[in-house]
């Protein structure tokens, strides 16, 4: 059996960036963006449950980091059939880079208990810098594949996979424990399962729950199941200053929307005469060739 994490994030949706994007501080203003599950994160997500299937008595944990409406992720994941996953939210966490993002990543592991397998997307959409799953893994002291696009075998303490790298693939075998981040190019995250999600519908970290007396409180005392763990700075014994803006050394001069336009266009026909003009163009200005 393997213990499993799987790192996700929830990320504003980048196919619907206005100008109220950024923050005058040059962060995310994520509350101006609707959120998404971020989508080579679910690509982890598949690979960690088909390892889960095919090692009977495997887990599947998510672990997050964000404000807790975050805790979305979480509940996605066990409507796919996760175990269960944490929260990691305080305020002293807002604002991180990637360097302080994994070290917040890496205290939460440590408390975990360092699994057998780290899988996380590639990278992130509101980012873009797929530093963040090797800075965890570098914390962690961990064997690490990056670029992965399908997890292949596991036998004998260690894994198999297959990685995408410019000019082909290639098969590469590791030891455990090791962290591995997966493209996008890796099989689709399966859908929620019907009934998953009436079993977790109500799954929320403490800070969500209902207060005593509304509808629902009482059903957390008789399924603990429903009970996501979240976590302080405190929790994870972290250092206040690496974490949040404190610990991120990366500051965003500005932000700009760039639109391109074109400053000619030429209609062609499918004639012979057209097509050979546009290739002899081409090549006359070594736009080919």
């Amino acid at each position: 059996s393997l213990k499993i994490v799987v790192l996700a994030k929830q990320v504003p949706d980048t196919r619907n960036v206005g100008k109220d994007a950024m923050t005058p501080e040059g962060t995310v203003n994520r509350a101006a963006l609707p959120a998404i599950f971020n989508p080579e994160d679910l690509n982890a997500l598949e690979q960690a449950l088909r390892l889960k299937e095919q090692n009977p008595g495997s887990t599947v944990h998510i672990l997050t980091m964000g404000p807790p409406r975050a805790t979305e992720v979480i509940r996605e994941g066990l409507y796919r059939g996760a175990d269960g996953g944490y929260l990691l939210t305080d305020r002293a966490f807002a604002g991180a880079d990637t360097l302080a993002t994994s070290y917040a990543l890496a205290q939460a592991i440590k408390k975990i208990g360092v699994p057998d397998i780290v899988l996380g997307g590639r990278q992130a959409i509101d980012g873009d810098t797929a530093q963040v799953g090797p800075q965890v893994a570098q914390k962690l002291d961990l064997n690490q594949v990056t670029y992965v696009t399908s997890v292949d075998e596991v036998k004998d303490g260690k894994v198999v996979v297959t990685r995408h790298i410019d000019g082909g693939i290639e098969r590469v075998e590791a030891p455990m424990p090791i962290l591995l981040t997966v493209n996008g190019n890796a099989a689709p995250c399966r859908p929620r399962n019907a009934k998953l999600v009436m079993k977790y519908k109500r799954a929320s970290a403490p800070m969500e729950r209902p207060a005593e007396g509304l509808p629902y409180a009482e059903e957390y005392d008789k399924k603990p199941y429903l009970t996501i763990a979240q976590w302080s700075v405190a929790d994870v014994d972290g250092d206040l200053a690496q974490c949040g803006l404190a610990g991120s050394p990366t500051k965003v001069k500005a932000v700009q929307n760039i639109v391109f336009k074109a400053k000619e266009s030429k209609r062609l026909t499918g004639s012979d005469a057209d097509v050979e003009s546009l290739v002899k163009e081409l090549l006359d200005s070594h736009t080919i060739g």
